[in-house]
């Protein structure tokens, strides 16, 4: 049976957030365990848009779409399973993601590019470094 996180980093679940948080950045990882999955480092909570916004915004103190905002002004490389990528800004110190939110966009033939060819995963990143950055791509195809 396929994870609700392997749904979504197929393009197949729209109508959902993912959420990674490091265990660095996060006081208390255990009692997110119930909601999410752990991961190497962290922890990924897949779920509805709407409470996905206001978990991510009381675990992190920051406002998903601020960081979308000031994320998509630079553009870094995110892997594709959303818990980490190569910050742009890397210089030696600590480049970890802090925190991943990402979400897909169904795929729309009408706005052409990158949404004609499949569902698009849009990934924003805090980095530990305070650089913030994004990357989006077509589900399934990296």
């Amino acid at each position: 049976m396929e994870s609700n996180r392997e749904a979504f980093l197929a393009g197949e679940r729209p109508s959902d957030v993912h959420i990674y948080l490091s265990e660095d950045a996060v006081s208390n990882l255990d009692a997110l365990d119930a909601h999410g999955e752990r991961v190497e480092g962290g922890i990924v909570l897949v779920m509805d848009g709407e409470c996905a916004r206001s978990v991510f915004q009381s675990a992190t103190g920051i406002d998903p779409l601020a960081l979308a905002q000031e994320a998509m002004g630079t553009e870094g490389d995110v892997d594709t399973d959303c818990t980490g990528g190569t910050c742009p800004a890397a210089d030696g110190g600590d480049h970890s993601a802090r925190f991943v939110f990402a979400f897909a966009e169904a795929q729309n033939e009408d706005i052409g590019g990158l949404y004609a060819e499949g569902s698009v995963i849009h990934a924003y990143v805090a980095c530990a470094c305070g650089q913030r950055y994004s990357e989006k791509w077509v589900a399934g195809e990296r």
